[in-house]
């Protein structure tokens, strides 16, 4: 399982960063930075920075 973001849909509202701080960083005037791209320790924080993201620029897919 990893994090995807979108770099392209992300405005910087460091929503992700609010609910997943460990797996977010989005500076000043910055789009989001991925710390950790497995969100595996901490997936009900991913869960909810994905859930809340207003532009909808994250998604956890599945590895297979």
């Amino acid at each position: 399982m990893r994090i995807v973001v979108d770099a392209d849909l992300c405005q910087g509202h460091a929503v992700c960063q609010d609910e997943a701080p460990n797996l977010f960083a989005v500076p000043k005037k910055g789009t989001v930075q991925l710390l950790a791209a497995d969100p595996a320790d901490e997936l009900e924080a991913a869960r909810a920075a994905v859930r809340y993201c207003p532009t909808q620029a994250l998604s956890i897919v599945e590895d297979q």
